[in-house]
Parts: C-alpha cells; structure tokens; sequence
C-alpha cells in the first residue's frame, strides 16, 4: 500500500479551526468507500484480474486488503491514475482465488472497521476453512449475531458466543437454502450475505422480513454485484409480499475494469460547510446519476433552503443568505449524514428533528449519544430520541448564543467531520483525536483547508505541531 502524506502529525492531540475564512470553491471526491469495499471483496472472489480505478486509501480499505492478503489475494495499488482527482485515490490490481481463498486458517484483526468485519465474515464462511474474526474494544461491542444466525441457517459452522467479536468460522463452509433476514438491521449484514452466496454449494434466497433501513446501500450490494457479472433475481413472497433475493450456485462473478464513483458521505461535509457559510462548493465525483442514498442530504439541504445545482458528475450547493430554516426528516435511508445534518440544524432557526435510525447506537460510537453530548458542548439545545435527534435552533438572527468548545471525536471519524464545522463559524471550536479521519477520509483537513476552512494541530500541552513530509 502507499504511504499516505499526512496533514495531520502524529502526535497531534487536538486540531483547531479557524473560523471566518471559508471561501467555498470545487472539491473533487476520493472514491466511495462503501464501493471500494464491495468492490475490494468481490474481486478478491474473482481467479482472474480486476483493476479498481479511484478506490479509496483509508483505514478500512487498508483492513480490509490487509485481511485479503493473508489469504493469498494479490492485491497491489498505486496512487491516481487516470479521472481520480483525489491524494487519497488510489488504482488497486486485485488476483482472486479458485473456489474460495488458499489461505484455509488464519485470525484477523481489523480494529473497528465495521464493513470489513461483516463482508469478510460472510466471505470466511464461503470459502471454507478456519479463521477467527476480531478487532478492537469498541467492535467487540459491535452487534454481529444477527449476520452469524444467518450464515449458520445457510449451512456454515460459524460461533459467536457473546453476539459480538470474535466470531470463529468452519471447518464447514456455506452450503445454501433459504434464510429470513430482518429489513430493519444493518443492511451490511445482508450485503454480506448476498456477496458471498455465488461461492455456495448451492442456490441462496434471503428473504426480507418488515421493514427495510438504509435500502439504498442494498441497491449499490445489488449494482456492484451486476457490475462484476453476478444478477440477482428479486421477486416479492407469494404469501406476504416480502422481498426475496435469489442468487443461483452457478452464477460467477467476473473479472473487470472498474471505476469506483466519489463518496457521497464525504461529499456532505462540503454541502454543509456551504450551507452554514453562506457560499457555494462544487462537489465533483458524484452526480444525479447516482445511486449513493447519502446524495439525498443536498435535497435536504435545499428544503432548509439552500440552492442546489445537480449534474451528471457534480453537485453544487449554495448556502442561503438568510438562515437556514429546520426539518423533520426520517433519515433511514442515509444514516450516516445524521451527525453533519444535526450540526446544520443547531445554525438553522427553528427544530430539526431527524428519526428512523436506531441502529446508529452500533456505529463507531453511540452516534445518537456522542452527537447529542458534543452539541450540548457548544450551548446546543438538543434532545436524545429512541431513533434520532431532536434539535432546537435559534428562533432567529438575534438569538444565537452558540460558542466554541472542546470536541471529543468518540473514536469516531464522523463525529470529527462533522463538528469541524461549527469551526468555521465560532471561534475556539477543537476537535479531539483529529487522525480518527484517516477511517474513511485522510485527506479531509487538507481539503477543508484548500477552500479556506484551515485548521491547526496542536500536542496536549497545547503547541502548535506541524506533519512531516512522508515518502510517496
């Protein structure tokens, strides 16, 4: 893997964002990291080459590689290449395996990527052997029963004594059948699922039972497997109208030139930091052609009354002159735009009421408690929901007693993204444990700063550090 050139020094305690001095401008996106991940696991099921052009270079897709190495994938990358416009693009060259990985026991840690463990628990249980998958304190309190019930029900010997990490796989591996998944899960157990049921020994249907969460991540499990050769049949339960997927053993995924799109996660913090600005950022990567769920913020964006402009490869968002008004939104289907959506709704007049996402208690942190604890920090009036976030805004331009205050990221890379922001407005505003970034977006303090929103880093005793140049 490459050395990514970091603006964030080691031993940076804190960062500092100064406010004022956001201009605005064009950003051009890293590759999605929910599709580098389908893309990295699948082509890892592949005997043949596949290149991933502008795949993501961050902690989960280094876990993940990491992982599919030990198994005997080659996997190399080099940095760019052709339409990644981004330093964190990388072009991954991926060699599969025959009938499963070579590598048949083995344990991998992968710290708290969440993606990584469950589209490779799924991927362990298909190819038959024996391996332990574990990672940190934090993703040892990560529910995965859900996902182990599944893949057991479908023939594999796999154990999960306390629901959480480490989960113990094989000697037997997935057989097939049919399996009831509940909608209102995470869909990354689903998606793991559906992506390791081509290496069965026979076909699989997973049906869907009640009500379907974040189905837009469902859409692109569906869209990168059709991408890589493997359709799956969906057709409604004759006795209940329940989705059911069906995906036949004789269906192969095949190798390929792939082109992973820009992540619409990361695309939301320079949406929001025009809407709380006041200027416009044009996102480049994504476009209205997309299928990403989370591209659904810049709609939001624009009921709260900013100017959207969509394209075939970019969106713009300009911020409203006057303020920003709130919403009540059910946010199912882009769970992870709730912390930057609930920063805009402390700056907008009026309440914001965001619900439909219970499940982000299971997320790298308790989102719904971590964004409620580090709004309060900044004089926030805000209110923990069963599945969401009620927050009370100004009533107006002369009532905004928001202030500055110390961030603490939760081991949470969205938590720091998302509370820069209030940086560019109120002065005093740090983030703690700023390299928790480096998760899904090392580069995002850079970027912020190309379009004015600069930030310091600072050890704990409070001096001004600055990163060494690294090799490239």
């Amino acid at each position: 893997m490459s050395v990514f050139s970091s603006a964030i020094p080691a031993e940076a305690s804190f960062a500092r964002i100064e406010p004022g001095q956001f201009a605005g401008g064009t950003v051009s996106l890293p590759g999605s990291k929910s599709l580098t991940n389908r893309a990295l696991l699948i082509s890892s099921m592949i005997p043949g080459e596949s290149i991933l052009r502008n795949g993501l270079d961050c902690d989960d897709s280094r876990h993940l590689c990491g992982a599919l190495k030990q198994l005997g994938v080659s996997i190399s990358s080099e940095a760019g290449g052709p339409r990644c416009g981004s330093q964190d693009a990388l072009t991954f060259t991926v060699r599969g395996g025959i009938l499963g990985y070579s590598n048949k026991k083995d344990s991998f840690l992968l710290g708290n990527a969440g993606t990584a463990t469950r589209f490779l628990t799924a991927a362990l249980a298909a190819s038959g052997g024996e391996y332990v998958v574990d990672g940190d304190e934090r993703m040892r309190e990560r529910p995965i029963n859900q996902l182990v019930e599944a893949l057991r029900d479908l023939g594999a010997e796999i154990r999960c004594p306390t629901g959480c990490p480490p989960v113990t796989i094989g000697p037997r591996g997935l057989q097939g059948g049919r399996v009831n998944m509940a909608g209102n899960t995470s869909s990354q157990f689903i998606s793991a699922v559906l992506m390791a049921a081509p290496l069965a020994s026979e076909s699989i249907e997973v049906r869907l039972v009640g009500e379907i969460l974040s189905a837009p991540y469902l859409d692109l499990t569906l869209r990168t497997m059709q991408d890589f050769g493997v359709r799956v049949d969906i057709h409604d339960d004759e006795s209940d109208g329940q989705l059911v997927y069906h995906i036949d053993e004789r269906k192969e995924y095949k190798e390929r030139d792939y082109f992973v799109e820009g992540d619409a996660s990361t695309a939301s913090y320079f949406f929001a930091a025009a809407a709380l600005t006041g200027t416009t950022v044009r996102v480049e990567g994504v476009g209205k052609v997309s299928r990403q769920g989370d591209l659904r913020f810049a709609d939001v964006l624009a009921e709260m009354g900013c100017h959207v402009k969509k394209d075939v490869d970019s969106i713009t968002v300009s911020g409203p002159e006057d303020m920003l008004g709130g919403v009540v939104n059910n946010c199912a289907d882009m769970p992870d735009i709730v912390p930057t959506l609930a920063v805009v709704g402390a700056f907008s007049r009026g309440r914001t009421r965001l619900h439909g996402v219970p499940h982000l208690r299971y997320k790298e942190s308790d989102r719904i408690a971590s964004v409620a604890s580090e709004l309060r920090k900044l004089g926030v009036d805000v209110k923990e929901l069963d599945d969401g976030l009620e927050i009370n805004g100004p009533t107006g331009p002369d009532d905004f007693s928001l202030h500055g205050g110390r961030i603490d990221s939760w081991g949470d890379h969205r938590i720091a993204m998302a509370f820069s922001l209030p940086g560019l407005l109120l002065p005093g505003v740090e983030i703690g444990d700023p390299q928790v970034v480096t998760k899904s977006y090392p580069g995002f303090f850079t970027e912020l700063a190309t379009l004015g929103g600069r930030s310091t880093f600072h050890s704990p005793g409070g001096k001004e550090v600055v990163a060494e140049e690294s090799p490239s």
